[in-house]
């Protein structure tokens, strides 16, 4: 099994580990709500696609997280970029709600990518400050209360609608996840990101403005933490303080365990979207058990970490 896997590209051999740990863990899911004699939900289709709303929302956060990471860097502001975003569409309301909500996200991503490109400060840092400021105005803006506003009725159509029983978030998910798959596979903007992981320092030799793939990368992020923070305001028809910040731990999780190289330069959607479909049953199954919070994140912690184990093994396993 590990020199088959062995054989594998680098790029395909996570989405397989990945995808192989799912039905493992929807059977331990059906085998703890039976042992339950029946007073837990067992992970059935329709119990399933309720938590594919959750899933959509942390594919979004996902997919804006990959483009940082594939050009080596990290944008950490993602929870309180979503807070922003649905503050600021909650409180604009009418048909200018999703746009004012997204505008946050094309205003905070690009400007993180900046003080990373421009000023050459770590990602992780500049990020980290801009964090602080976002959680400092959201708080000073509020009172520290929960806001008032209301959701409009486009958000709560997107993020709680269904369209042939399907969440119609999914389907918010699954337009993000071609335009993305697209740009990182058919344009010549996704091989820059590419190149620009592998050694920035030889794509500036060539010729490739890196600051400008530094800056698309994390308005990228921006737009898709933006967007899933006006979804979650819909689906939770108001705003809240600290809404996305849930979302940051398993969002990089979900992109380091589809085999995107954490210093950059390597990673497929394909792999994210596998990261995702893996960690979103993962939790329907600890919710099943019943499981305290300090049990349900050893456990996420430790599957996370067999997982990358395994990768990490067959990865180097001799051919």
């Amino acid at each position: 099994m590990a020199m088959a896997l062995s054989q594998l590209s680098p790029e395909t051999r996570p989405v397989l580990i990945a995808s192989g740990f799912v039905p493992a863990i929807l059977v331990l899911g059906a085998a703890c709500a039976l042992a339950t004699a029946g007073t837990a939900p067992l992970p059935m289709p329709g119990y399933l696609l309720q938590k594919l709303r959750t899933g959509a929302f942390l594919g979004i956060v996902a997919t804006g997280m990959m483009m940082v990471i594939l050009p080596g860097h990290i944008d950490l502001p993602v929870p309180w970029t979503m807070t922003a975003a649905t503050m600021v569409a909650t409180a604009v309301g009418g048909p200018r709600a999703i746009p004012a909500g997204l505008a946050v996200g094309l205003a905070a991503g690009p400007f993180n990518g900046l003080g990373v490109s421009v000023l050459r400060i770590p990602s992780m840092i500049f990020t980290l400050g801009v964090d602080s400021v976002l959680r400092g105005l959201m708080v000073a803006q509020t009172g520290g209360l929960a806001p008032q506003d209301r959701a409009t009725d486009t958000m709560r159509l997107l993020a709680a609608g269904k369209l042939a029983g399907v969440p119609a978030a999914s389907f918010v998910w699954l337009a993000v996840s071609v335009g993305i798959a697209v740009l990182l596979r058919r344009t010549a903007f996704g091989r820059e990101i590419h190149a620009t992981g592998t050694c920035e320092a030889a794509v500036y030799l060539a010729g490739i403005r890196s600051r400008r793939v530094i800056v698309g990368a994390f308005a990228a992020s921006g737009l898709c933490a933006a967007l899933a923070g006006v979804l979650l305001a819909g689906c939770s028809a108001k705003a809240c303080q600290g809404i996305g910040t849930p979302f940051l731990p398993p969002a990089i999780a979900a992109v380091v365990i589809g085999g995107t190289r954490f210093l950059g330069g390597q990673g497929r959607y394909a792999g994210t979207f596998a990261g995702v479909v893996l960690i979103v049953p993962l939790n329907s199954v600890l919710s099943i058990m019943q499981m305290p919070e300090a049990g349900r994140q050893v456990i996420h912690g430790s599957v996370i970490l067999c997982l990358l184990l395994v990768h990490g093994r067959s990865a180097h396993s001799p051919s």
